[in-house]
């Protein structure tokens, strides 16, 4: 069971937090607040887990009530419910480790998805010995921002996406161009595999080649990324 202390000085807005979080399964709300001072007493004599606060409560600044709740419950977690818009008072509440900052008036679905989010991360911090970047990913928001990238151009068989970026950036560091076989020897490949890759990417627009007579034999093939210029 989750035990939330609410600190709010106005009545009729603790108890529709309240009426919120009875809205969700596993949080019980253990007390409420309405100063500083009933809040260090509340935290001296009582053990939970997160605390709903505003940040201009009477004898205090919420945001200087954090560091008095973790001094006496160092795990305590904070989110902050407010009218503040500050600049000043946002970057400080989140230079103080609040897990969430809700601005007034709160919106129930904002509310409820801000619990359940805390929530399920309290739960999974639980069960973990060690923590993955999968983990930070999800917590710090970077999963659904990854959903919106384009999916990588699917290159045709034959053709590694890998060993294909690998060209490009020979060819990027390669002033005076490259030749296939030149290319090869970097590759680790065949003259043959090297050739396909670099003309690959003339048909696909990113290069072009020009042919370079030497003293002996016949021309060769000198390739180079779009916007180089030739020797």
């Amino acid at each position: 069971m989750l035990k939330v202390l609410i600190v709010e000085d106005d009545f009729r807005v603790a108890d529709i937090h309240e009426k919120f979080l009875g809205k969700i399964d596993g949080v019980k709300v253990i007390g409420k607040a309405l100063s500083g001072r009933e809040t260090i007493e509340f935290v001296m004599k009582n053990r939970l887990e997160l605390v709903l606060m505003d940040i201009y409560i009477p004898d205090m600044l919420g945001t200087e009530l954090i560091s008095e709740i973790r001094r006496i419950q160092p795990n305590v977690d904070v989110i902050m419910i407010s009218a503040a818009t500050e600049k000043e008072m946002v970057e400080t509440a989140l230079r103080n480790g609040v897990f969430d900052y809700i601005i007034k008036p709160v919106k129930m679905k904002r509310f409820l998805a801000t619990i359940e989010k805390y929530k399920n991360t309290k739960h999974l911090l639980e069960k973990k010995n060690e923590i993955d970047q999968s983990f930070l990913d999800e917590y710090f928001g970077h999963k659904e921002k990854q959903k919106n990238v384009k999916p990588a151009k699917q290159t045709p068989k034959g053709i590694d996406p890998i060993t294909l970026e690998k060209v490009r950036d020979l060819l990027l560091g390669s002033y005076q161009g490259i030749t296939a076989e030149e290319m090869g020897e970097k590759l680790g490949a065949s003259r043959t595999t090297a050739r396909r890759y670099l003309e690959y990417l003339i048909a696909n627009g990113e290069g072009h080649a020009e042919l370079e007579y030497g003293i002996v034999g016949r021309p060769e093939r000198r390739y180079y990324l779009v916007g180089q210029a030739s020797s």
